[in-house]
């Protein structure tokens, strides 16, 4: 298992101690100093004393044109911060073989690693996270031959880890686990140039942060951890997740087909909770 899946393993674990930190960070204001710290000069502090927790010594690359990612300079919402992440396949012709996220100053600063099939030919990758306050985002790519490449963006956000959550919590769990598969052929894709897919999730995510409405205590953390998606017994991509992917996990990506088989998606929450669908290969959209 690599390092940073020792990290999102530990995340979860970590959990409760965040609900803790944010009740320190209301008492003592512990977000506004980090915003302070990163507000007017973004700062690499926080990241130098992460990087080797999750990536031991091993070197990172600038990502040299092979990586790039996108998100709001000020979010809109700190809970729902659109993600876009490119590879050039110039520059990776084999594609990548993982692409880890990172929230710099996020209670758990992993987001989530996805891990690539072969030929998966994933080269567009979108989703939408939670970010805790102002912070770099960071998408570390790493190469088949083991290469770490970062590129990072700065968002301006706040509370995204302890917003309410959209839905009330009866209504969360009733829909708990619904998929949606919506298949996107090349011409209407982001490039025009492969088919796309876009899988929408139900799920509360919660953080562990968030509290109650009613009762003003915090919401254990609850969130989807593991997922695949497969094309029949085909990876296309595996995440293993922590609290920052948002409410409702959203993931929009291009893809290379490779017959006619059904698209299969898994996810396990940390509750232990299995959820699975599939859905026919829309040939059409090809």
């Amino acid at each position: 298992m690599s390092d940073s899946s020792h990290i999102v393993r530990r995340t979860t674990l970590r959990n409760t101690a965040a609900a803790l930190l944010l009740a320190v960070a209301a008492i003592g204001g512990f977000a506004s100093l980090t915003r302070a710290e990163t507000a007017d000069a973004p700062s690499n502090e926080t990241w130098n004393s992460l990087k080797t927790d999750v990536f031991a010594n091993r070197p990172i690359k600038d990502n040299e044109g092979l990586i790039s990612i996108e998100a709001p300079r000020r979010a809109q919402d700190a809970a729902l911060v659109p993600v876009d992440i490119r590879i050039d396949p110039a520059k990776a012709p084999n594609g990548v073989k993982a692409i880890t996220l990172i929230i710099d100053v996020n209670p758990s600063p992993v987001a989530a690693t996805f891990k690539f099939g072969d030929n998966s030919g994933v080269t567009h990758f979108s989703t939408r996270v939670r970010v805790n306050d102002y912070s770099f985002v960071r998408a570390i790519a790493e190469t088949q031959d083991g290469q770490l490449y970062m590129t990072e963006t700065f968002v301006k956000a706040s509370g995204g880890c302890s917003a309410p959550a959209v839905k009330n919590q009866d209504e969360a769990k009733a829909t708990m686990g619904q998929m949606k598969l919506r298949q996107f052929a090349a011409k209407d894709s982001i490039d025009g140039r492969s088919p796309e897919l876009q899988l929408m999730i139900r799920h509360p995510n919660n953080s562990g942060l968030q509290r109650d409405p009613q009762t003003q205590l915090f919401i254990p953390p609850h969130f989807i951890h593991e997922l695949s998606v497969m094309q029949g017994d085909r990876k296309i991509f595996s995440m293993e997740s922590g609290i920052s992917i948002s409410e409702d996990p959203n993931f929009r990506f291009n893809y290379h087909p490779d017959g006619k088989n059904p698209i299969r998606v898994e996810a396990t929450d940390t509750d232990g909770n299995k959820f699975q669908d599939q859905w026919p290969l829309e040939t059409a959209k090809l």
